[in-house]
């Protein structure tokens, strides 16, 4: 793929610590235009703080983080403002707003574009509800009115809305069963496909890594140990990679557990 796409997203040598607690330790990686990238790793191993970083929500100790081509950790606040434009975000609660309706949260960014009407905004948003297999009559239902699954729908519907150029999901599948997990799934093939956006998913699902990933990237110790076609981790020879994705217990991933 890196023979023929551009990079979209490049971090080199990227560190953070909070404290004494070094979370990066030298984060080297690509993401190419228009593929889907699937990021992977034990809990707290730094997958978000990744996103965040390249979001510009939290600034990194050290290294360079470049959106296509421009270094962003030096970027001034207006031109932040205006790089978070090309983007979309799926969180991993979904992070509806209670007080809106379905239609109001997917259009959420829509709503403050001068060039779009109100009922402007709304069209376009039931027409991405619509593309998530949703009605219209939920589009003026409440967040709370909906299931788990609904929600999550109309939190990728939003993601999508303002067809951005990167697309950021945080397990997108979480707390989900396996028959919602794989349509939820379905339509992010779908949706950032139709798209052709270039997407980084967080993901501790490996069925749904396979299902949505051109390429897996795999976390430890703060830095990428593993990056590569998403066929080729079944046989990568990384025993840690190897570990993680067939969810063994013995291997050189080992848990430490606090004292009781």
């Amino acid at each position: 793929m890196s023979d023929s796409k551009s990079i979209k997203i490049q971090l080199e040598g990227v560190t953070k610590s909070f404290g004494d607690n070094h979370v990066l330790k030298g984060v080297d990686l690509e993401i190419y235009d228009g593929e889907s990238l699937v990021l992977i790793g034990g809990s707290a191993s730094g997958k978000t703080l990744i996103m965040k970083l390249i979001l510009g929500l939290v600034h990194p100790d050290g290294g360079s983080i470049k959106v296509d081509g421009i270094e962003t950790t030096r970027l001034k606040p207006r031109e932040r403002a205006e790089l978070i434009e090309h983007f979309g975000m799926l969180f991993q609660q979904s992070a509806l707003f209670d007080s809106m309706t379905n239609w109001e949260n997917v259009a959420f960014k829509l709503l403050r574009r001068p060039d779009l009407t109100r009922s402007e905004a709304k069209e376009i948003a039931i027409e991405k509800l619509a593309e998530v297999g949703m009605t219209s009559d939920v589009a003026e239902l409440l967040p709370s009115e909906i299931s788990g699954g609904m929600q999550k729908r109309v939190g990728f519907a939003r993601a999508i809305a303002d067809e951005p150029d990167i697309v950021f999901l945080d397990e997108p599948t979480a707390g989900l069963d396996p028959i919602m997990t794989n349509i939820i799934n379905g339509l992010i093939l779908e949706g950032v496909h139709q798209l052709g956006a270039t997407t980084l998913s967080i993901t501790s699902n490996m069925a749904g890594a396979r299902q949505i990933a051109d390429r897996i990237a795999m976390i430890y110790d703060g830095r990428i140990i593993w990056c590569g076609e998403t066929e080729a981790a079944e046989n990568s020879g990384n025993d840690y990679l190897d570990q993680f994705i067939h969810n063994r217990a013995d291997g050189p991933i080992q848990m430490t557990l606090d004292p009781v």
